[in-house]
């Protein structure tokens, strides 16, 4: 069986919130959270269109998990910083 890419990812939701999560496959995740294809969080369904703004590949899951932890221990600015250095 072939290894796994886990991804952290922040997405800037339509209400101008951030939602972090982690998926092995981030352009079906994106796309469940639009609303595209069946699935996706409660939380993003009522704040479409969600953006992709920042994701970085962890070596496994638990990785993943402990990342996304510490994400959403961040303020709101830490985010927003996290985010504008991903795209720099």
């Amino acid at each position: 069986m072939a290894e796994q890419s886990w991804v952290v990812y922040l997405l800037k939701c339509g209400d101008n919130t951030l939602y972090c999560g982690v998926t092995t496959d981030l352009d079906r995740r994106l796309r469940q959270h639009n609303g595209e294809v069946k699935g996706g969080a409660k939380y993003t369904q009522a704040r479409r269109p969600c953006e992709l703004v920042y994701q970085q590949v962890c070596e496994d899951k638990s990785t993943a998990m402990k990342r996304e932890y510490d994400i959403k221990q961040f303020s709101r600015i830490q985010k927003e910083q996290l985010c504008s250095k991903a795209g720099a």
